[in-house]
């Protein structure tokens, strides 16, 4: 059974090694925050006395925030892509309006995370920390546990493959229809998934 100041006392003992969990789920300018809200949450429970294991707790309530965290993050990145509907933009008319530059901005965004979802685990992952977070190469190599000239190979090799993906699916036209971009989000060369 924990206590008030047990509680404290053990999160300070454990401060650096739930930041050391926490850096493997976001990014690094972030595990501080994490490792802030994790003692906020701490402090705010109720019945303390009810936690069996305060390290466990601790561990797992920093987890669990990171992974917040990091699902928030997708959830921006990705945001824009399931609120238009393909089929209702019409490519023989220009608009001047700004509904239709938001509907088209939304299905070029909602592309593009479609064509960043396909990149390899690694690869995705850098391209992301760059693009998204505008880490620099030596930061996503820190993170990654990689060197930085593999760093830029997954930048590089990421951007190529996003760049050939989006011009696919322009050749195929994708504002014509849902199916086409359906298919081609499916498998982008025709190849089984």
């Amino acid at each position: 059974m924990a206590t008030s100041q047990n509680l404290i006392d053990t999160y300070i003992g454990l401060r650096s090694r739930i930041a050391r969990l926490v850096v493997g789920i976001v990014p690094p300018k972030e595990v501080e925050d994490i490792v802030q809200e994790t003692y906020v949450r701490v402090c705010q429970i109720n019945n303390k006395e009810k936690i069996r294991d305060p390290q466990s707790f601790l561990f797992r309530t920093a987890r669990n925030l990171a992974l917040d965290h990091l699902k928030r993050a997708e959830t921006r990145l990705t945001s824009g892509s399931d609120d238009i509907d393909i089929r209702s933009l019409s490519t023989d008319k220009v608009f001047d309006d700004q509904t239709y530059s938001e509907a088209t901005s939304n299905e070029e965004f909602g592309l593009f995370c479609d064509a960043v979802r396909h990149l390899p685990k690694q690869c995705r992952r850098a391209f992301v920390l760059k693009k998204v977070y505008g880490y620099t190469l030596r930061e996503i190599s820190e993170e990654m546990g990689i060197g930085q000239p593999t760093v830029e190979t997954h930048i590089v090799t990421g951007t190529k493959k996003c760049v050939c993906y989006l011009r696919e699916l322009e050749t195929k036209g994708s504002l014509r229809g849902q199916e086409l971009t359906s298919q081609a989000v499916e498998s982008p060369r025709g190849e089984a998934s």
